[in-house]
């Protein structure tokens, strides 16, 4: 047996000789975050150990950290097994209170009409609360004035909570955090795996409930309302999401044929499920398309009404996940493709979310120079997703990343001098320096690569599927938190829109929220996107000849 000190948390736990750092941590309560699950891919699990307790370990793997890491002390936790008693300071992974979380997204006019309603009655002195026509229960008195529902958008990566008014529709407050799940496993492929077994189920479920409820508890307490008189809380994600909140096994969603558990538009128990609103409230799970096309996407169908528009409208959720919808004249095919966690920053050497000392903003001017904009006002400590598309698209634009995604050679270019100073050699590999500390790699420009060309492919197999061409788009609607970010400038300069969308391209904002509160208000959007949702064209891509052809048109830059 070894035991294992981490510092400044203060803890200490015994572990079995051979045990991971990471394994070590998870036992001691420590969170570290570890996007890839342990399997040495992402490199964001580093830890520092001093020289004696370096000794202790064996570390080594999958991926390399840079000689200047290794030489102060770093090793990656899921890789460094522990043969004796060790000291572990984990301080560079923890959770980040300064995450940038865009809560906002466009709607529409809604009448109000929720599901939940009450009737005071005078002579006993008490109120009944229904849900439809369904009665919930009864509390004393008159509460006819505290009557509130609640919205959760369940990100793969974040999670936002709004608490509404449902006599007057106004939102009440609104609070936001990291999806706790995210440290375990980052993206849906990972989570599904990591679910499939019983452990690992109850471990992404209890935790999203308890950040829920932490979300909610915020939002009540600053407002000075109970939670009490929350009485329905619409939860809005992904396939995925929705089964782990629901302590559903996702394992079916990573089998052929891909079918969902449960497709949405489902009533659930909120006291069984732990969520902390009304002992009566209930929970809405708004309607599901496809296994990889989730009830985010159908709230974000309604918030932009997009079943009811004219022409051509494209709809792209850029996140973890690329999901689109077409409409042509309000008839929606839809399909979706892992763009994965680039665009987060998780496998970027420099990336990191959207916190302070991210750089969000980057641009280059005509004599070369840069100008970043970095969260907090602060010293850059690397890049979050929106700053990394600008990064790219700014050196493909300016000629320092060539179509193919290589950095040109210096010497050989007609770059102007201030950019060919940044571009400099690391271990016999070319680098990009944005700062003295944080710069962009050879592999960073990959990763991009990898993630812009599976959203493109999406997007030209979705149009093609149509008979439409880029040109004959008419609006470009881009959706999501992350989305919300970006510039329309960077997205066409790395190709992950065509150019035929200058001038189209629209920003919505977190359409899953905004859409789940259209859920909330008006219960008769619920059975009309029921029924719009069973008439989507669901597109698999995997199923389509020469998509990889596609895919690897679409890496080029």
């Amino acid at each position: 047996m070894a035991k294992v000190n981490f510092y400044p948390q203060g803890k200490s736990v015994t572990v079995e000789e051979g045990a991971t750092i990471l394994q070590a941590a998870r036992k001691a309560g420590i969170v570290i975050e570890s996007p890839c699950n342990g399997v040495g891919t992402c490199g964001k699990c580093k830890v520092r150990l001093d020289k004696e307790s370096l000794n202790n370990v064996v570390a080594g793997g999958k991926h390399h950290l840079a000689k200047a890491e290794e030489e102060q002390g770093y090793v990656l936790s899921c890789e460094a097994k522990i043969y004796g008693n060790i000291s572990v300071e984990a301080t560079s992974n923890q959770r980040n209170s300064t995450l940038k979380i865009l809560s906002k997204g466009q709607s529409f006019d809604i009448s109000i009409k929720p599901l939940i309603k009450k009737e005071f009655f005078n002579t006993e002195n008490y109120t009944k609360v229904f849900a439809g026509d369904k009665e919930l229960g009864v509390e004393y008195g008159d509460t006819r004035e505290k009557c509130y529902g609640a919205v959760v958008d369940i990100g793969t990566t974040t999670l936002v909570a709004a608490v509404v008014n449902l006599k007057d529709g106004s939102e009440i407050g609104t609070a936001s955090a990291l999806n706790p799940q995210a440290v375990h496993a980052q993206d849906v492929l990972s989570r599904i795996k990591f679910s499939s077994e019983a452990d690992g189920l109850y471990i992404m479920y209890s935790e999203v409930v308890r950040e829920i409820n932490s979300l909610i508890k915020e939002i009540v307490d600053s407002k000075g309302i109970s939670n009490k008189n929350i009485y329905e809380v619409v939860f809005s994600g992904n396939t995925c999401m929705a089964h782990l909140v629901t302590n559903t096994n996702p394992q079916s969603l990573g089998k052929y044929p891909y079918t969902p558990e449960i497709n949405g538009a489902v009533y659930l128990n909120a006291r069984e499920h732990k969520i902390g609103i009304s002992p009566i409230g209930i929970i809405y799970v708004p309607p599901i398309i496809s296994a990889y096309v989730g009830a985010d996407i159908t709230s974000g169908v309604l918030a932009s009404q997009l079943h009811e528009k004219k022409g051509i409208t494209l709809f792209v959720d850029i996140g973890t996940n690329g999901e689109m919808v077409i409409a042509f004249d309000g008839n929606l095919s839809a399909t979706s493709t892992a763009a994965g966690p680039a665009f987060e920053g998780m496998n970027i050497t420099h990336g990191m979310r959207a916190g302070q000392g991210a750089i969000e903003f980057f641009e280059i001017d005509e004599p070369g120079g840069i100008s970043t904009k970095v969260i907090g006002n602060t010293k850059a400590s690397g890049i979050c997703g929106s700053g990394l598309l600008d990064v790219v698209g700014e050196l493909v634009a300016h000629g320092v990343i060539n179509k193919n995604g290589k950095f040109v050679e210096p010497e050989a270019s007609d770059l102007q001098s201030a950019l060919k100073e940044r571009l400099v050699k690391q271990e016999g590999k070319w680098i990009f320096k944005i700062t003295d500390k944080v710069f962009l790699s050879q592999k960073d420009v990959r990763q991009v690569q990898l993630a812009k060309g599976a959203v493109r492919a999406g997007i030209e197999f979705l149009l093609e599927s149509k008979g439409v061409k880029a040109g004959d788009v008419d609006k470009v609607l881009i959706a999501g938190s992350f989305g919300y970010h970006l510039r329309a400038k960077s997205l066409i300069n790395i190709g992950l829109l065509p150019k035929e969308f200058d001038g189209k391209i629209e920003f919505m904002g977190n359409t899953s929220k905004s859409g789940g509160q259209a859920f909330l208000l008006n219960k008769t959007y619920r059975d009309q996107l029921e029924k719009i949702v069973k008439q989507v064209e669901v597109l698999e891509l995997a199923n389509f000849k020469g998509f990889d052809k596609v895919f690897v048109r679409c890496l080029g830059f």
